[in-house]
């Protein structure tokens, strides 16, 4: 059964959410703040965390990060609307996807299923690592190190960048990447792959005025273009 640990500080949307996930058929955890959220998901370990940004003590974007730091669940932001810098921090922080309120739970329940789907279609490793002059990916151990030191990525980012590797010079759109790392079904903005890549050159120390790894090709989308070893 896929454990779900739903953050919201609402009674109400926690009430809705607990009838709603268990009828679905998900085992339901529920936190109103960010310290209770930290200590359920250490302790229920969820495969899925629908968390709320706007949250009393660490708010959910704080919350966002400590579990990457500890954990690798899915996690489904609720945001509102206008919210729209919060979500693309979050979404950079590594959040699998988003949910504007007010939602349908029918709609939540629709995201929760399609990550899970996602994580389960994606491809097969390939038999070796990838290297490269100052990359090297290994998809056995889903490792990345970068001129020898180990860089930490979330699931998503080691599949985005594993994509990009595996095609040197190839040009992918954001439709592109969407298909092959999030899955056919996702239906959320395509700015989640502009949202990825940045954090992921972060991590990776590549400027984007002058990358070493990820291109932006304008207009169109990004190449890999490190020189295998």
């Amino acid at each position: 059964m896929v454990r779900v640990l739903v953050v919201d500080d609402d009674e109400t949307i926690l009430h809705l959410l607990h009838s709603y996930l268990e009828r679905e058929g998900f085992q339901f955890e529920g936190a109103a703040d960010g310290k209770a959220a930290l200590a359920r998901a250490r302790s229920f370990r969820p495969d899925v965390v629908v968390l709320d940004i706007l949250l009393p003590g660490p708010d959910g974007l704080e919350v966002l990060r400590r579990l990457r730091a500890e954990d690798n669940p899915y996690v489904v932001l609720l945001t509102a609307k206008a919210d729209e810098v919060d979500r693309v921090v979050g979404l950079e922080a590594g959040a699998d996807d988003y949910v504007t309120k007010p939602f349908s739970p029918r709609e939540l329940v629709a995201r929760i299923r399609a990550i899970l789907r996602r994580g389960r279609a994606r491809a097969q490793p390939s038999e070796g690592p990838l290297v490269f002059r100052r990359l090297r990916i290994d998809p056995v151990r889903r490792e990345v190190y970068r001129d020898g030191a180990l860089v930490s990525l979330t699931s998503l980012e080691f599949d985005l960048l594993q994509t990009l590797a595996s095609f040197p010079g190839r040009v992918w759109t954001r439709e592109q990447l969407i298909q092959r790392v999030w899955g056919a079904d996702y239906f959320g903005d395509e700015r989640v792959v502009d949202a990825h890549v940045k954090e992921l050159r972060r991590k990776l120390g590549d400027d984007p005025a002058h990358p070493s790894f990820i291109q932006t090709v304008r207009g169109v989308g990004y190449k890999f273009i490190d020189e295998p070893a």
